[in-house]
């Protein structure tokens, strides 16, 4: 599965293209702009799971600092206190990385 089967292509090049400058990028906007926020659960899961390299449930700080090329392969990478930023937003438990439920959340209003 790819992230183009869920999301519109521009949609995604949009959004990326909006938070180009270190120290852009704002989630909420990230996920509007995509698309995402609109998306029914079931699609917000299959997302993740695309974002989640190692498979492991959770998105990590390190899979974090690269969640823009995970939309646009050559996208900057988030810069640490970016990463920081979307990691606490998200982290309802506090145990530093972001699950499955803590992601919808975070997307869906």
């Amino acid at each position: 599965m790819s992230l183009t089967s869920i999301l519109s292509a521009e949609a995604i090049e949009n959004a990326v293209k909006d938070c180009q400058a270190p120290d852009s990028f704002c989630y909420k906007k990230f996920f509007q702009l995509c698309g995402l926020s609109s998306k029914t659960p079931k699609e917000v899961r299959d997302v993740f799971q695309i974002i989640d390299e190692d498979s492991s449930g959770y998105i990590e700080e390190s899979e974090l600092k690269f969640f823009l090329q995970r939309f646009v392969p050559g996208a900057r990478t988030l810069t640490e206190a970016e990463t920081k930023t979307f990691i606490s937003a998200a982290d309802d438990n506090s145990d530093g990385r972001i699950g499955i439920d803590e992601f919808q959340a975070m997307v869906l209003p």
